[in-house]
């Protein structure tokens, strides 16, 4: 299959959080197509180490229960409302075939990455939020967050209030981002 790199890269370049979306998410057939391209991040091993959680309508209002009740308040955080579907990214590495925590881990944030690019690519705007909420006790046992896994954070999905960032220039890139070996 020859793809067409100068298309490919142009819309990795042009992606950005889009944090004012509208009511309207994906369904869950729609994360399913994407799925294919997701599970293409590098993965050592095949190691099944990262899931998503799918979080709409009032399981939103019960995540924002626990965020508040993590930081000690009584009611729901308003933070979960803003966005109709939320993606729950967990990292979960296994002790098994010999690939190390970390890159399991790396392969966990590669396919948040990954689906984020999806969906921004599909249409949808995406804005990844994390913090200290992703440690708290009521937000990992809301999530069912096993004690050698993490909560890397949410993707909050939504249709985009405002035309997605298309056409227009790269974020600019520092000097020596990428170097020779000394």
């Amino acid at each position: 299959m020859k793809v067409d790199a100068e298309s490919f890269l142009n819309v990795l370049a042009q992606r950005r959080s889009c944090s004012n979306v509208g009511s309207k998410a994906p369904s869950d057939q729609e994360l399913e197509r994407l799925l294919p391209a997701v599970a293409q991040v590098a993965n050592h091993g095949n190691v099944d180490c990262y899931r998503f959680h799918t979080i709409r309508g009032k399981d939103r209002k019960a995540l924002g229960k626990a965020l508040n009740k993590a930081l000690g308040r009584k009611g729901v955080n308003r933070k979960p409302m803003k966005a109709p579907l939320l993606i729950a990214v967990i990292a979960s590495p296994k002790k098994k075939g010999g690939v190390p925590r970390w890159e399991q881990m790396g392969t966990a944030t590669g396919a948040a990455h990954f689906m984020s690019a999806a969906l921004w690519a599909s249409g949808w705007g995406v804005l990844w939020r994390t913090g200290k909420w992703t440690e708290a006790k009521a937000v990992r046992k809301f999530h069912g967050v096993k004690k050698d896994e993490e909560l890397l954070g949410w993707l909050y999905v939504g249709n985009p209030k405002k035309a997605l960032h298309t056409g227009g220039k790269a974020r600019k890139i520092r000097q020596g981002l990428i170097t020779p070996l000394p």
